[in-house]
């Protein structure tokens, strides 16, 4: 029996396993960074690429290996490109693919930390880059231009978790002769798999929910080998690269991914249907919610609604800034996908560096509220939000 036929939660806990000669049950750590060799002339074929084996733990180590494997495995890439973090990830991701004079179209949907990379750090390499609406088609048409190189979305976005018809945009790239790189950062492979949907590229800030317990910053990319193959060239050269200790926490962390999942999902949906009654709540973001514009997309999209509830707040920001500073339970971060509930003011936090008009053009307000739910019970976090509302 191969890996391909096991179930997702089996290659969450199985895949990619490597034992060493101790046969030792869970995985290794391996703290070292460098390798040794046999001999010069083993080192010189290693160095060249003629044969496999770990070289610098800037681009080679066993239990980061494993990570990559285990991910791939889940994600259902041929392989996967390990990096420092979810933004190193996608910096990656460009600096291997793209060059001066290429063009990207993005949705405009995105973390406010991708929007500044594309437009602020990129750009000034030459790399232009137009926004347009998550869920309209046609602007995504209408943006391609002759040197349109790559396609970027989120899906589930942040924060207000529209959906974008992931096969739909992997057609137009496709006739465009572009890439589409998905960030699945909400998702995780257990609930959405891109590569399936047509994207060529998956990215994610393994920080979130494949450690799901807020620990250590890491990120990948997942793709075809032939189109990681500059992607794993930049890591090699420019060593944004994930350390062996936070690999290692990482394949601790997805042993429990599905089951994590579900119980997010589930109380999620639950908080949601609870703040769509609450007075004081203009509106609930939630793509497991009939109300959600592309409630239907999700739902044949997804297998569930994923951990991520945004709400907007009558009052604007004194509304918002006030039922932050009211919870007692609730953690205050803009970290997600941990098995702590968390909360944040989107407008201040992770989109507080983009432009006004940026944050009004990706239905950024001032009153909207972002809560990864958590693995609390459902009424203690109701509990806790009913203080400020």
């Amino acid at each position: 029996m191969s890996e391909q036929d096991f179930q997702p939660e089996t290659l969450a806990i199985r895949a990619g396993t490597q034992r060493t000669e101790f046969g030792e049950h869970s995985e290794a750590l391996f703290l070292t960074s460098s390798f040794t060799f046999e001999s010069a002339a083993q080192a010189a074929r290693r160095f060249s690429e003629q044969e496999p084996g770990n070289i610098y733990a800037r681009f080679t180590n066993p239990t980061v290996t494993m990570f990559e494997d285990r991910l791939a495995a889940l994600e259902g890439a041929e392989k996967c490109v390990a990096t420092a973090s979810g933004m190193s990830a996608i910096l990656a991701c460009v600096m291997g693919l793209l060059k001066a004079g290429d063009h990207i179209v993005a949705s405009q949907s995105l973390f406010g930390a991708t929007v500044n990379l594309f437009s602020n750090i990129i750009g000034k390499f030459g790399v232009e880059t137009t926004f347009v609406p998550a869920t309209d088609l046609a602007q995504w048409q209408a943006a391609i231009k002759p040197n349109t190189r790559l396609f970027f979305l989120e899906t589930p976005s942040n924060p207000l978790t529209e959906i974008s018809d992931i096969a739909a945009i992997a057609a137009l790239a496709k006739n465009a002769g572009a890439w589409l790189a998905v960030d699945n950062c909400f998702c995780t492979p257990i609930l959405q798999r891109p590569l399936e949907l047509g994207a060529d590229l998956v990215i994610h800030s393994a920080t979130k929910y494949l450690d799901g317990q807020g620990r250590v910053l890491g990120g990948a990319v997942l793709g075809s080998k032939v189109l990681l193959a500059p992607v794993y060239g930049f890591l090699r050269t420019a060593g944004p690269t994930m350390s062996a200790f936070n690999a290692w926490v990482f394949l601790k962390g997805m042993e429990t991914l599905k089951i994590r999942m579900e119980a997010h999902s589930a109380n999620a949906l639950a908080l949601a249907r609870w703040l769509e009654v609450q007075p004081q709540v203009a509106r609930v973001f939630y793509p497991g919610l009939p109300s959600h514009p592309q409630h239907d997309l999700a739902m044949r999209q997804q297998k569930l609604g994923g951990g991520i509830v945004s709400f907007e707040l009558k009052g604007g920001k004194d509304a918002a800034w006030h039922l932050i500073d009211s919870t007692r339970m609730l953690s205050i971060t803009a970290n997600l996908g941990d098995t702590r509930t968390t909360i944040t003011h989107p407008a201040s936090t992770t989109h507080g560096r983009i432009s006004p008009e940026a944050r009004v053009a990706a239905g950024v307000s001032d009153g909207l509220v972002r809560i990864a739910v958590g693995l609390e019970a459902v009424a203690d976090i109701r509990a806790d939000l009913a203080r400020g509302l």
